[in-house]
C-alpha cells in the first residue's frame, strides 16, 4: 500500500510540474507584448462633431462619463443625477456610467483653456472604445482666467472639443453661496446641461436647425426666451469669448455665471424649477438629429 501511495504522489507531482512549465511568465509576456496604443482621434474633434453619436445609438449605445475633480470640488450627487436624467431625456442612451477620480490640486489662481487642455491630456483615461462613447469633464478648483467677480465677469463652464468640458466648480460654489434662492446643485445642473447642449450640437453647431432660431448676434445660441441655450447666458462678442478664441483651444461657449443666476432666481420667484429647460425648437433639432422625441412633440 505504501508503494502505491508513493507512486500516486509521484504521478501528481509530475503532472503539476508539467502544467507549471506550460504557463507563461507574466513578466516575460508583458515584455514581449507591444505597448497598447489608445486611439484618441475621435475625441479630439471640434465641439458638436459627435452630436449624432451622442444623441442616437447608431454607432455608440453606451456613454461613459469620466468626471475628474480637484480635492474639495467633487460635484454634488444630486446634480450628477439630474444631469444623467437630462441625457436620458434627450438621447437614446440608457446605458450611462459615470466614474469619479480625484486629481491633485492645480495650485493655480486661475486657469486658461490651454492649461485645462494640458490637464486633460495628462489625466484623461477614457476614450471611445467599440460601442462606448467617452466624455471627459473636469471640475476645476480655480476660476477661469480673465474672470472679474467685482465686474460681474465670471465663467461657470466651457466646452472646447466634441467630448471635453470644464466646469469651474470654485466659481459655481462662490455664486451659489451668494444666493438665497439657488443651491450649488441648481447651478451645477444648469451649467452641465447648458454646456452639454453644445455637445448635442446646439445651436447649429453640428445639429442643423429645423427652423431658424439661432441668435444673429451670438452664434450657436438660441433666440427663444426662456431657453437653456439662449444667447444671454453666454459672454457677448466684446467679452471673454473672443479672448479665448486667440489661444490654441477655442471655447464654443463661456457660460456667464451672473446672468444664469439672475435667470434662475427669476424662475424660482415665479414658482418654476430653477434650471431652465430646452425650448421646443431646440428639442425639435435634437430629435431630427437622432435624439429621443420629447413627450409633448
Amino acid at each position: 500500500m505504501r508503494k502505491r501511495g508513493i507512486y500516486f504522489l509521484t504521478i501528481l507531482s509530475l503532472i503539476f510540474a508539467a502544467c507549471s512549465s506550460n504557463e507563461s511568465d507574466p513578466e516575460e509576456t508583458n515584455d514581449d507584448e507591444p505597448p497598447q496604443v489608445v486611439d484618441k482621434t475621435q475625441n479630439l474633434l471640434s465641439t458638436g462633431a459627435s452630436a449624432n453619436d451622442i444623441l442616437s445609438n447608431s454607432n455608440f449605445d453606451r456613454l461613459l462619463i469620466e468626471a475628474t475633480y480637484a480635492p474639495g470640488f467633487r460635484p454634488t450627487d444630486e446634480a450628477m443625477s439630474n444631469f444623467q436624467d437630462y441625457l436620458r431625456t434627450h438621447t437614446f442612451k440608457t446605458n450611462i456610467e459615470v466614474t469619479y477620480r480625484e486629481l491633485d490640486a492645480t495650485g493655480e489662481e486661475t486657469l486658461t483653456l490651454n492649461e485645462i487642455d494640458d490637464l486633460e491630456q495628462e489625466n484623461r483615461t477614457a476614450y471611445n472604445d467599440g460601442t462606448t462613447l467617452a466624455i471627459y469633464i473636469f471640475f476645476a478648483d480655480a476660476p477661469s482666467d480673465g474672470d472679474d467677480l467685482d465686474e460681474g465677469l465670471v465663467t461657470l463652464g466651457a466646452v472646447y472639443r466634441n467630448t471635453s468640458m470644464v466646469i469651474f466648480e470654485s466659481t459655481v460654489k462662490t455664486l451659489a453661496g451668494r444666493s438665497l434662492l439657488i443651491t450649488t446643485e441648481d447651478v451645477e445642473t444648469a451649467t452641465l446641461n447648458h454646456e452639454f447642449g453644445h455637445l448635442f450640437g446646439l445651436v447649429n453647431l453640428g445639429t442643423v436647425p429645423i427652423n431658424n432660431h439661432e441668435d444673429s448676434e451670438a452664434e450657436n445660441h438660441c433666440n427663444v426666451d426662456p431657453c437653456l441655450m439662449r444667447a444671454q447666458l453666454e459672454f457677448g462678442p466684446a467679452n471673454k469669448a473672443i479672448a479665448v478664441s486667440h489661444s490654441k483651444i477655442h471655447s464654443s461657449c463661456s457660460l456667464n455665471g451672473n446672468v444664469l443666476i439672475e435667470q434662475m432666481e427669476f424662475q424660482v420667484s415665479r414658482g418654476n424649477a430653477a434650471t431652465p429647460e430646452l425650448d421646443a425648437e431646440c428639442r425639435l433639432d435634437l430629435e431630427n438629429n437622432g435624439g429621443r422625441p420629447s413627450i409633448d412633440s
